[in-house]
């Protein structure tokens, strides 16, 4: 669960950084890297992590978080 609340707390910080000052190029675009992934996950199933894990994987791809970030999300607790 601690991972969950952690994964969606930097996931919106990453993208009130990113989109802080200025929107985003497409909302299609923003939403195609995030994915739908976390609707519903709640991190308490092999399932809701996995979901997190592809919703960070979009994030990562996209250098959205720096690779330290998503080295720190690899990092199993």
């Amino acid at each position: 669960m601690r991972r969950a609340m952690l994964a969606v707390t930097l996931t919106y910080a990453s993208i009130g950084a990113a989109c802080g000052t200025t929107a985003p190029a497409s909302v299609d675009g923003l939403r195609r890297v995030v994915g739908t992934d976390l609707i519903g996950a709640r991190g308490a199933t092999p399932e809701d992590q996995r979901k997190i894990d592809r919703t960070a994987v979009g994030i990562c791809a996209a250098a959205i978080w720096t690779k330290a970030e998503c080295q720190r999300h690899g990092e199993r607790g």
